[in-house]
């Protein structure tokens, strides 16, 4: 179903639920642990009857805003975008669908609210978008055609005994690429289970969330070196330590943390801070903002432990990224729906080790209200 280019359209309200997916096992990381996940779903609604789906997930394990804050922000949005007309949309022209949408978020930018408002606000109207128009996102989102996307395998910083036994089950059903969390004590005994239990052909990075000094970096490194570790994302929280690790290391380093924002990219480039980056639209601001990130810096996305919404809207995005270049070499992090053990969507087209964006209009997934009033907040 398409609007017919003569009837103009308005954006006439933003529904905010907050919710929590419960994790299948306890997840750690060099930053915390969680049994659950909390977010917020939202959906744009206009007055045909279509709507824009979007997802914010708090990185409040990051020193970021919590859930209550999110929600908060995001119903503060709603005024702003009501009487919006949407009618960009019927044109089916993406460029012009971006600056609309670019548009109505700076009124949101424009009362400081966060970047995973921002990120939840972008993907709705990206998804409403392209219901209106019946493209599916990534044309929306600048991409000239959809191709297959490898995705690693997320593994805690658990037991190491544990997380070696999880690799092996994950290697079994065709993941190649394995990111390990360190960070928290028994690095290099985990890495060395998990790479056993693989053997030598899989690709193994590890992630220590900034959790060392770039003295600790340098000498956990050699240390893992032999184990042929493929990259090593945030090993420490500055900038200007990722450089003197990066100096020093063979290994290639990429930033998470360090770069939430066009800016950032910069500075981590004049710095020689890193490799590369992975890019979680909740912390840098959606889509469109991960975009303007990627063409001056090889990146990749990963998930913030997102839910289904995010994930397809990662899905979308990383079609529209540069493709050939350095970044290409690296999975995308994005296959983490299977440590949840019930989601709000179907989540069968969205978790596998290569993966493409659903093939239906917008982000192609629609929610269970069901399952949302289940894990409602």
């Amino acid at each position: 179903m398409t609007a017919r280019p003569t009837e103009q359209m308005r954006i006439v309200r933003l529904e905010v639920i907050p919710i929590a997916l419960p994790f299948r096992e306890r997840y750690r990381t060099a930053s915390g642990e969680l049994t659950e996940r909390e977010m917020v779903v939202i959906r744009l609604h206009t007055d045909f009857g279509f709507h824009g789906l979007g997802e914010a997930v708090p990185l409040s394990l990051r020193g970021g805003p919590r859930l209550g804050q999110v929600a908060s922000e995001l119903a503060a949005c709603g005024p702003l975008l009501a009487g919006a007309d949407a009618s960009a949309a019927q044109t089916r022209i993406p460029s012009a669908i971006r600056a609309w949408a670019w548009e109505l978020l700076n009124r949101c930018r424009r009362e400081h609210v966060g970047a995973q408002v921002i990120s939840a606000l972008d993907i709705a109207l990206h998804d409403l978008a392209g219901r209106i128009s019946g493209l599916p996102m990534w044309r929306l989102l600048g991409a000239n055609g959809v191709r297959e996307l490898g995705c690693n395998a997320t593994l805690d910083a658990g037991d190491p005994g544990r997380v070696a036994e999880r690799a092996a089950r994950l290697w079994a059903v065709g993941y190649t690429t394995f990111k390990i969390k360190v960070g928290s004590g028994e690095d290099q005994a985990r890495v060395a289970a998990v790479r056993h239990a693989v053997g030598d052909g899989p690709r193994i990075r590890i992630d220590a969330n900034g959790a060392w000094t770039a003295a600790e970096a340098t000498e956990r490194l050699r240390e893992l070196q032999p184990y042929g570790i493929e990259l090593a994302e945030q090993p420490c929280a500055g900038i200007q330590e990722m450089a003197e690790v990066r100096s020093r290391i063979p290994i290639p380093i990429v930033a998470d943390e360090s770069v939430a924002s066009l800016d950032d990219a910069k500075q981590v480039l004049l710095n020689r801070a890193c490799d590369a980056a992975t890019i979680k639209l909740a912390k840098v601001g959606g889509p469109l903002e991960a975009l303007r990130i990627a063409a001056i810096l090889p990146s990749f996305l990963s998930s913030a432990l997102d839910g289904p919404v995010g994930i397809a809207a990662a899905l979308h995005t990383a079609q529209a990224m540069p493709y050939g270049g350095y970044a290409d070499r690296f999975a995308h992090g994005l296959a983490t729906l299977g440590l949840f053990s019930k989601v709000y969507a179907d989540p069968a087209g969205l978790l596998a080790p290569v993966v493409t964006p659903p093939p239906a209009a917008g982000l192609g997934i629609d929610v269970d209200d069901s399952a949302l009033q289940e894990f409602r907040i």
